[in-house]
């Protein structure tokens, strides 16, 4: 799968940065986490996690996220 980093919104990308320091730190990251970390509601970040699901950023992993195979460096 061709990734093209410009089809994500800059929430989506303050998302995967939220699942991507979760994942480094405690090798995953929970939904609740992830609101915590990004400061948005619930709601959106469950959108945003669709989407980058959708475009494999992430991957759903027992009841949690991990990254996908990615192609571009972000910093958190």
């Amino acid at each position: 799968m061709t990734h093209d980093v410009q089809a994500l919104s800059d929430v989506d990308i303050h998302v995967y940065e939220a699942v991507a320091s979760q994942a480094v730190e405690h090798g995953g990251a929970s939904l609740a986490g992830l609101v915590r970390a990004s400061g948005l509601t619930e709601e959106e970040v469950r959108e945003c996690l669709a989407h980058l699901i959708e475009h494999g950023y992430v991957l759903p992993r027992g009841d949690g996220y991990a990254l996908g195979p990615h192609t571009f460096e972000v910093e958190y």
